[in-house]
């Protein structure tokens, strides 16, 4: 009896009740920490469903979206915030001096000089009275359309990484681009154009070059096809010799012995895929030679946007690629990428934004280039109605410091705080969000990540960005890794 009475025990002793209860709410209260880092679990993937005979099919958003189709202005070489948009009076006044906590700061480049005001003027501009430089006075004009993030940081200072970074969320080469992601998600509404183009610089191509609108590991049919109003889409003409009638007969026995062989193999998606990519290429004979040619542009239009300026030719190749990007979101082609800036031809910062040694002279070609183009652009959509439906997004890879560089007239690369703006497309108009320090030098407010700037527009899309997800070597990827949060005061 004493033996039994020696064995029995309580089940928990009180000071246990209590250490138990202490480590549930511990865990409670880790579980609440890391959900609301998103680092719990994932929600389940959204995966669109394709039928590889159509990979182009539009497709709906996970929810309501905002926008329909979406425009990236892409200046290459890293535009400088302080000479365009983020305006610091501060800079201004302390221009000449030394930046205060920064007398060993070293950069990309080396060891930084003093403080250095713009060499353009800023003025309020708008009924809203944003503050931007004389740089870019006509897209100044259009402040009251546009919602500025001043608080951009990124992971590099380096280009190729940082084009990189901006395009597909990865620093790495081999991850999808934005506008793989979007038109694998969505397809495209036209079925004669690809879903996805990219329109290079007439000056050429951007460093990284066609990692900016790759496919990565998602299907090649999701990489952008790239060409500009200079140099049409190639490879579209018959050969020589081949009459039109012999190739449409040579096209439709094609189709009839493969139709035969889909038959017999009825689960050949490689088949149906390959057979769906010569259809597109087939139907692209007439219709890119068609959204291509801008001779039926009226002369205001042309004008509007500075397309027929002769003393300033490049920029009426920047114009003419501009009027292109409205065309394609006209034909509903989903995601167009158009790039200001191309891959140092001539030297350091001639052919784009990279402004090292001789800022003043060569932001003063840059900047009549962007300008007027952008600015007829984001005018054109507007009054044709497109502008409600179409996300026009400006972007740059990272910014510049507010010293010039020891010994230069130039600013050195910096990640710590840069400005893109974004308009239409169910933004919120004018609007700031985010700022910089008093320097322009770092985010202090609302500091935000490429990881947020790319789930806001993957959100105004109507796409969430944690859930579309493609299982690759193991891992659920995402265009925003496992970062990045939707920065919902931008939204309209």
């Amino acid at each position: 009896m004493n033996n039994h009475r020696a064995t029995h025990r309580p089940s928990h002793h009180r000071r246990d009740f209590f250490a138990d209860t202490g480590r549930g709410l511990a865990g409670i209260a880790l579980a609440s920490l890391l959900q609301n880092d998103r680092l719990l679990h994932a929600a389940a993937p959204l995966r669109p469903q394709i039928d590889p005979a159509h990979p182009y099919a539009a497709r709906p958003p996970h929810v309501p979206a905002k926008a329909k189709n979406v425009i990236v202005i892409f200046c290459s070489g890293a535009c400088s915030q302080l000479d365009t948009f983020d305006y610091k009076p501060e800079l201004i006044r302390r221009h000449g001096q030394p930046m205060p906590g920064a007398g060993d700061l070293v950069t990309f480049q080396g060891a930084q000089g003093n403080l250095t005001r713009s060499p353009w003027e800023f003025k309020p501009r708008g009924e809203c009275g944003k503050m931007v430089s004389d740089l870019v006075p006509n897209l100044g004009e259009l402040a009251d359309d546009m919602c500025f993030v001043h608080s951009l940081t990124g992971k590099t200072n380096t280009h190729g990484p940082g084009e990189n970074f901006m395009s597909t969320g990865y620093t790495l080469d081999g991850f999808p681009s934005m506008g793989a992601w979007v038109t694998w998600a969505l397809g495209s509404e036209n079925q004669e154009l690809p879903a996805y183009v990219a329109i290079p610089d007439p000056r050429g191509t951007p460093q990284s070059s066609v990692n900016n609108w790759g496919s990565g590991f998602l299907p090649a049919a999701y990489q952008g096809t790239d060409f500009n109003a200079t140099n049409p889409l190639r490879n579209l003409e018959l050969p020589s010799g081949v009459k039109r009638s012999t190739d449409v007969a040579t096209r439709r026995f094609l189709q009839q012995l493969n139709a035969r062989h889909l038959e017999r193999y009825p689960g050949d998606t490689e088949l149906a895929a390959r057979m769906s990519s010569y259809a597109l290429a087939a139907r692209m004979q007439l219709s890119v030679p068609e959204v291509t040619d801008l001779s039926s542009e009226p002369d205001h239009i042309l004008s509007l946007y500075g397309a027929n300026d002769r003393e300033n030719t490049l920029k009426a190749s920047f114009a003419r690629n501009c009027i292109l990007a409205r065309r394609l979101v006209e034909k509903g082609v989903r995601f167009v990428q158009l790039f200001n800036g191309a891959y140092q031809t001539g030297g350091e910062g001639v052919s784009n934004w990279d402004g090292h040694k001789q800022l003043h002279a060569q932001y003063s070609k840059h900047g009549p280039v962007l300008d007027q183009p952008a600015a007829g652009l984001l005018k054109d959509l507007k009054q044709r109605g497109l502008l409600k439906e179409t996300l026009v997004v400006w972007c740059t890879e990272f910014g510049r410091m507010p010293t010039f560089q020891k010994g230069a007239s130039g600013r050195d690369h910096n990640p710590a705080g840069f400005t893109a703006w974004l308009a239409g497309g169910g933004v919120k108009a004018p609007f700031t969000y985010g700022a910089t320090d008093e320097f322009g030098y770092q985010a202090v407010e609302n500091v935000a990540t490429v990881y947020d700037f790319h789930a806001t527009i993957l959100r105004l899309l109507g796409l969430d960005h944690e859930r579309l997800t493609y299982y690759h070597n193991g891992f659920e990827r995402r265009l925003t890794d496992v970062h990045g949060h939707v920065i919902d005061e931008l939204m309209s």
